[in-house]
Formats: C-alpha cells, sequence, structure tokens
C-alpha cells in the first residue's frame, strides 16, 4: 500500500510540474493539495513543496534570463520585500490545524485565480518604472511572500494573476517575473524553515519527489502543450479548489 501511494505521488508531481513549468509556475499550491490529501506532517510538506518548486522554476528562470526576457528594474521592487517577508512567514510557529486552515484559503484563492481567464498588457500602455510604483509593487511583493511563506509556496500563482490584471507588462515579462519571485522566496522559505525541522523527515522519499519534478519541469520548460493552456488551467483549478474544500473541512472543527 505504501508503495502504492509512493508511485501515486511521483506521477502526481511529475505531471502537475510539467504544467505548471509550462506557464511559468513552480506548482507549490498542487503539490501542497495533493500532500494535504495523503495527510503528510504540516513541517515536510511545506519543505517538499518548496524544494520542488526551486527545482521546476529555476530552468524557467535560465531560460528567461538567457532569452533577456527578465527586466530587473521591475522586478527588483517585488522581491526586495518579499524575501525577507518570506522567510518570516516561514519562520512564524502556527498549530497544525491553523496551517492547514491558512492552506485551504490559500488553494481556494489560487484556485479562483487559475480559473479567471486575464490579458497582459500590450506593449504600448505597460506600467512605467516609477517611484510610487516602485513602492505599490514592493508592498505587493512583501505581502504574497509572506503568505507564501507560512504555506509553503513560491507565491507565483498569485502574483502573475495580480499583475494581469493591473496591465503591468506584455505576458512574457510577468511569466519570467513570476518565475523569478517563486525562486526567490521559495529559497527565502527553506531557510526560514531550517531554524525549526523534524528530526524524522523521509530524505529518500523527498529524494524522489525532486526527480519527478525535475524530470517534469525541464520537460514542461521546453516543450509546448498541445492542448489548450485555458483548459488545463480550469482543470487544475477545480481539483486545488476542491482539495482545498477538503482540507478546510478536516481542520476547521477542530480548529473550532
Amino acid at each position: 500500500m505504501m508503495a502504492m501511494q509512493h508511485s501515486e505521488l511521483l506521477i502526481f508531481f511529475l505531471v502537475i510540474s510539467f504544467v505548471y513549468a509550462s506557464v511559468g509556475f513552480g506548482g507549490g499550491s498542487s503539490y501542497l493539495a495533493v500532500l494535504a490529501l495523503y495527510a503528510f506532517p504540516f513541517k515536510e510538506l511545506r519543505l517538499i513543496a518548496l524544494i520542488c518548486n526551486i527545482i521546476v522554476v529555476t530552468g524557467g528562470v535560465y531560460i528567461y534570463v538567457k532569452s533577456d526576457q527578465v527586466n530587473w528594474k521591475k522586478v527588483i521592487p517585488f522581491v526586495l520585500l518579499s524575501i525577507p517577508m518570506a522567510y518570516l512567514g516561514a519562520v512564524m510557529r502556527i498549530s497544525e490545524d491553523t496551517f492547514f486552515i491558512i492552506l485551504g484559503c490559500s488553494l481556494i484563492i489560487a484556485a479562483v485565480l487559475l480559473w479567471i481567464k486575464t490579458n497582459a498588457a500590450r506593449a504600448s500602455n505597460i506600467q512605467k518604472v516609477q517611484k510610487n510604483v516602485f513602492l505599490k509593487n514592493g508592498i505587493l511583493g512583501g505581502s504574497i511572500g509572506f503568505l507564501s511563506g507560512i504555506v509553503g509556496i513560491g507565491g507565483g500563482i498569485f502574483l502573475s494573476p495580480v499583475l494581469n490584471l493591473m496591465k503591468w507588462d506584455i505576458s512574457k515579462t510577468i511569466a519570467a517575473t513570476a518565475s523569478v519571485f517563486i525562486l526567490v522566496n521559495s529559497v527565502s522559505g527553506i531557510a526560514g524553515q531550517l531554524t525549526a525541522l523534524p528530526a524524522n523527515i523521509n530524505h529518500t522519499r523527498i529524494i524522489l519527489l525532486c526527480l519527478a519534478v525535475f524530470i517534469g519541469g525541464q520537460a514542461g520548460s521546453r516543450l509546448a502543450i498541445k492542448f489548450n493552456p485555458v483548459v488545463i488551467r480550469r482543470v487544475t483549478a477545480v481539483l486545488v479548489f476542491c482539495a482545498g474544500v477538503e482540507v478546510l473541512f478536516k481542520h476547521v472543527p477542530s480548529f473550532l
């Protein structure tokens, strides 16, 4: 039974990493959704999700940087505050029920954002780099970074739709920004979690899951998905939403 569960997890993580990497995300919210359904310890599942995020988005960030699609002047305001805030979120000591309630709500929000079809700006009306925009983007990045640190995700699944709604830039630049954002927040979140990791972590399981997302992420970063991306996003949104509802259903009564 345990071997079957491990096989299922590997397949889930492979598919999730492939789909998310193809659109510039790490897949942290879906990793958490799957791990929560398998009743993983909440400290371990956050660590796994962040490590997998790093593995998946590193390849994407490399490709975006190499093709000169990262606008560092516009990225820096987001990450300047998100890095320390993600660390603070990760070091916060919260109860297991509180964590799962925050996770459940975050999964539902992520599902809604996945479902909504947003359009990026055109090159003619993108947001200019100004002082007031710098501050606004910094606050937005810090807020998402803090939530990401608590939950154990990179935050790109929240940042990308918001930037599209703001008509912040063209779609490729937003995808590149989200990838960088996920990468730095995931590293910062892991740094925070290293301050209080449980002693009984299953390292072999983590290595196998990392291998699965490495394969899926590399393939997703390089291959174009032949199916309609909107359909894929919405199917994923339904699954994430159901996982969020189930997490809340299990843990809200205990919290109350």
